[in-house]
């Protein structure tokens, strides 16, 4: 059985991340040596959940010039830029790309440009950072001196989505990407979920069709999830506690998921449910926001998907059809 990934530390989160907003906070600047999508993802997420007024989170990734950054993390922090709504958090990213490197752990938090408060410490920002399986030590500091020492560091920072950013930030393999070319993922703890229900179809309301209501219910048709069985949610293959954590699927594609709902039976894109059924169906060649059928999984060839486990934030997810 493997190990439960740990719950988040709320106090933690809720003071370093969360309370500010409740005193009018509208801007949280953050400085991190180390930093993972699926926090930010997660963090986003989390601020709407609490019913949050949406803020401007705005990360500087500070050791990139000492072993580059993976492109599973620079892809997932690119994503969470160019996605856009309202209703959510903004997200920008900048790297440290000359100069001497930054390891500091730094949340600024601003209210209409003005800093104040700060906090300095031991987190990084990742979701290992903000759990409990580590202890970590953050303090308050002052927030204009915080505030000076991250403008200090603008001249030698780079927006992550440049269109020329891997001539300044060397982006390196994932382990996962490097498995995969070493044909070693089969060796890692696997569970095969299937898409059907037990009666042997897509359910209609639920599962890839999450979206097609039968009682007129209004939905985004796209909307969907990936049934997870009791006995899965219950082994710790998954982490729980809504954490976000990355997939990268056999055809190369990125989605940021979480396990949600009443007995952990669903697996989701939290930032948008529509991106997994349109992935689904884009995928097995059936039009946008189609009710998906089981003959239209037989016919693309599998009515299953196995997920691999790399480590507790990251998994592979293989559809493929021989």
């Amino acid at each position: 059985m493997s190990k439960k990934f740990p719950p988040f530390n709320e106090l933690l989160v809720r003071e370093i991340l969360l309370e500010p907003i409740t005193v009018g906070a509208n801007k949280l600047i953050i400085i991190s040596g180390y930093v993972s999508h699926n926090i930010a993802s997660w963090h986003i997420k989390r601020i709407s959940e609490e019913k949050l007024p949406a803020i401007n989170i705005s990360l500087t990734v500070g050791m990139c010039q000492q072993g580059g950054i993976s492109q599973d993390i620079h892809d997932g922090l690119k994503a969470l830029m160019s996605f856009h709504d309202d209703s959510y958090s903004s997200f920008d990213c900048k790297y440290i790309y000359k100069g001497v490197p930054v390891h500091s752990k730094i949340y600024i938090w601003l209210k209409d440009d003005k800093p104040i408060k700060a906090y300095c410490g031991s987190a990084n920002y990742t979701s290992k950072g903000f759990s409990s399986a580590q202890r970590e030590y953050v303090t308050e500091c002052d927030p204009s001196s915080a505030y000076s020492y991250y403008l200090s560091l603008e001249d030698d920072s780079i927006i992550c989505n440049h269109g020329e950013i891997e001539e300044y930030v060397l982006i390196t393999k994932s382990q996962l990407d490097q498995e995969e070319e070493n044909h070693t993922l089969s060796s890692r703890e696997h569970k095969t979920l299937s898409l059907l229900t037990r009666d042997g179809v897509v359910g209609h309301g639920s599962g890839l069709n999450w979206g097609h209501r039968r009682n007129g219910t209004k939905r985004e048709p796209n909307q969907a999830y990936i049934p997870v069985p009791a006995d899965v949610a219950r082994s710790g293959f998954f982490p729980l506690n809504k954490t976000h954590f990355s997939v990268m699927t056999d055809d190369h594609k990125q989605l940021i998921l979480r396990i949600e709902q009443a007995g952990d039976k669903a697996l989701t894109t939290p930032l948008n449910n529509s991106l997994l059924g349109e992935y689904f169906r884009n995928r097995i060649g059936v039009a946008n926001g189609a009710f998906i059928t089981k003959n239209d999984l037989e016919r693309y060839g599998r009515t299953d998907v196995t997920f691999y486990k790399i480590d507790d934030e990251q998994f592979y997810m293989d559809f493929s059809v021989k």
